[in-house]
């Protein structure tokens, strides 16, 4: 292997760059993509991870100059993921009520689980094959992938580990992505997942629909939320010697494997803007009111995936990272609210600030559309009776992956021994406090 799988990580910086690195001086080709013949005989490959005549300020491609070419692989035969689903199933019958789902607890057997078959899916909507939508899983591993790779036709991949380190390496290079972290992988970018740490639990956005892109800012101005430059994308790394891989493939809900004589983490030397990245979210400039008022929580957006509907996602990825509340004469947290978009939650770490009791760091929670939800009853009296002076909520990291589809769970979801059947009685003690006159 060369130096990048076993030395310090080097990053490039920002967000759908044009990116260019090599592992090997002059393995890049200059001034042309695909000469007769590449530097030290490399095969030119291109990625494309848009149309090809998507407008140009949107398309998404690399160059990969690697020692194999990809289509190199054995026949593809069906393989057997019993836990990971596409698609939102409408034949369930899902309740009009909020959801909640305590912590998974890694499973007896997580030394034999590698990423692979640890994906569950909680739920999912939209359709792969249409490009629309996406599924909220959970993962739970405990063994490092090794010879084993991996590559999504059906999506792209948004992961957010709460328990233990990723190792995550890549056709482009390695990243290293630890709990308050985040990792973006393109459709059809082959990678596999390490696990320095040991047993380890997080969560995972299967997007079908639109690339993930940085949201417009508008009058917040130039510069705020995330920003372009925070992003990193890795430099390029290969594996030496005649290694032999299984490589599984998801394509069309189905999953299939294939035996190769060779590593597909063989690329010397790629550029373009298609490309894994990591994003650490204490680089989030969280933008808040400074007078009264809660704002919405569009202005925590990290991530879109837009729709055919300006302004309406097919999904969005939302951050609640520690931040000061200085509002006067407001009630600070989340207020009671009924929403067009659904709203899939996950905790990292400390607590949310409208369920501080109930709601644990690798648990989840389910707020369809327009289904009412808000501050349980304890938050909701500490709020009303609080003393406004600034408050800093610190050591705190929650999520929701946001959509304009309604959020099916799957049955295995449904009847989990996680599920809090008593969830909507956080609710039951708000009562009628009217005082007229």
């Amino acid at each position: 292997m060369n130096d990048q799988f076993n030395t310090e990580r080097r990053y490039q910086s920002g967000f759908g760059n044009e990116y260019a690195t090599e592992a090997v001086a002059g393995a890049l080709p200059q001034g042309r993509n695909s000469p007769q013949r590449a530097p030290f005989d490399l095969y030119p490959e291109l990625i494309s991870g848009t149309a090809f005549t998507a407008p140009r300020h949107e398309n998404r491609r690399s160059w990969l100059y690697r020692r194999q070419p990809s289509v190199v692989a054995g026949r593809y035969q069906a393989y057997e993921q019993k836990t990971w689903r596409t698609g939102g199933d409408r034949t369930m019958a899902v309740p009009p009520e909020p959801m909640r789902w305590h912590p998974a607890p890694l499973p007896a057997n997580v030394a034999d689980i590698d990423f692979i078959d640890g994906v569950h899916t909680m739920a999912a909507n939209g359709d792969a094959d249409s490009q629309q939508g996406l599924a909220a899983h959970v993962y739970l591993a405990g063994r490092s992938m090794e010879r084993r790779a991996f590559v999504n036709a059906d999506g792209e991949i948004l992961l957010v580990p709460q328990q233990g380190r990723l190792v995550i390496t890549s056709e482009m290079g390695v990243l290293e992505v630890k709990p308050g972290q985040i990792a973006l992988i393109p459709r059809g970018v082959v990678f596999k997942v390490g696990l320095p740490d040991g047993p380890s639990r997080g969560y995972l956005c299967e997007n079908y629909g639109a690339h993930f892109r940085l949201p417009e800012l508008g009058p917040i101005g130039s510069n705020g939320l995330a920003n372009a430059r925070d992003f990193q994308a890795p430099v390029a790394a290969f594996e030496e010697g005649e290694v032999a891989y299984e490589l599984v493939k998801k394509f069309g809900g189905r999953f299939w494997h294939a035996p190769t004589s060779h590593s597909p983490f063989n690329v010397v030397a790629w550029h373009g803007n298609l490309s894994p990245v990591r994003y650490d979210t204490a680089d989030f400039m969280t933008i808040g009111s400074i007078s009264f008022d809660h704002p919405d929580p569009s202005i925590f957006t990290v991530l879109t995936s837009p729709s055919d509907t300006p302004g309406t996602a097919n999904c969005d990825f939302v951050i609640f990272p520690p931040r000061w509340l200085v509002m006067e004469n407001t009630f600070r947290p989340p207020w009671y609210h009924r929403n067009v978009m659904s709203e899939f939650m996950g905790l990292v770490y400390g607590e949310y600030d409208a369920k501080p009791g109930g709601f644990k760091p690798g648990g989840a929670s389910l707020h369809n559309l327009m289904v009412p939800h808000g501050p349980d009853e304890d938050a909701f009296d500490k709020a009303s009776h609080a003393d406004l002076k600034p408050q800093k909520l610190d050591n705190t990291l929650a999520f929701m992956f946001e959509s304009r589809y309604r959020l099916i769970p799957t049955e295995s979801a449904l009847n989990s021994p996680t599920l809090d059947t008593e969830y909507a009685d956080c609710w039951a003690g708000l009562k009628d406090q009217f005082k007229p006159g």
